[in-house]
């Protein structure tokens, strides 16, 4: 395909289909919100926005963490899918660059690759990661995954290593202080840094009052 709007519709045809009945926190809809919000971030900055549209749709097409840890599935899926619509060989290399260093895995690994483009699109999946949205999401899989709500003995580790967060079972509260509360300080661009502001503050209110539910204060 020469027309890169056509090039748009086939992705977003092909990854609703793949994700139907995917959980609810990493579903077509989650896709749907980083792509709106990597197209607008993407408007404050000098970027390909081919390879941002193309990197918001797939950057999730088989998260590891449905698929036992496994991190190449996800971008060779892309890639081949990619090559089915005949798109340039270094759009494809770069979309599948994004896939591969998109996620957090625990926030204390060496950057291995970047690109503005990858910037933009790694703010939209965080930006999707907090706030209210951010707050559904991960009681969705913590339910999907059966974990417990909360344990105050449970304490948040934030020296883990890439196989320890992949491989945690804590609390979704405990969550909050393993990733989702240390987001704000992790964009990349402008936009995505005042967006993060905004529901960075929520989540902290959302906690404070969660605290005083938790102990039946009223």
């Amino acid at each position: 395909m020469s027309n890169q709007q056509e090039i748009i519709t086939a992705t977003v045809d092909f990854v609703k289909k793949e994700l139907a009945g995917a959980e609810g926190g990493h579903d077509w809809w989650h896709i749907y919100r980083v792509w709106q919000q990597a197209r607008h971030i993407a408007t404050k900055e000098k970027v390909d926005p081919l390879v941002v549209e193309l990197g918001a749709l797939l950057h999730d097409i088989a998260d590891s963490k449905f698929h036992n840890g496994d991190e190449s599935i996800g971008p060779a899926k892309a890639v081949a899918f990619l090559q089915t619509l005949a798109v340039p060989a270094d759009i494809i290399t770069h979309v599948e660059n994004i896939i591969r260093h998109i996620s957090f895995k625990g926030g204390n690994q060496k950057v291995k690759f970047y690109s503005t483009e990858l910037g933009v699109v790694q703010d939209a999946d965080r930006l999707d990661a907090i706030g209210a949205m951010g707050i559904a999401r991960a009681f969705n899989y913590g339910g999907f995954k059966n974990r417990l709500i909360y344990d105050p003995a449970i304490q948040p580790n934030l020296q883990m290593t890439k196989e320890e967060y992949k491989n945690s079972t804590a609390p979704t509260i405990t969550h909050f202080y393993e990733k989702l509360l240390l987001l704000k300080d992790r964009m990349n661009t402008t936009t995505g840094k005042e967006l993060a502001a905004e529901r960075h503050a929520f989540m902290e209110l959302f906690l404070e009052r969660f605290y005083k539910e938790w102990e039946g204060e009223m």
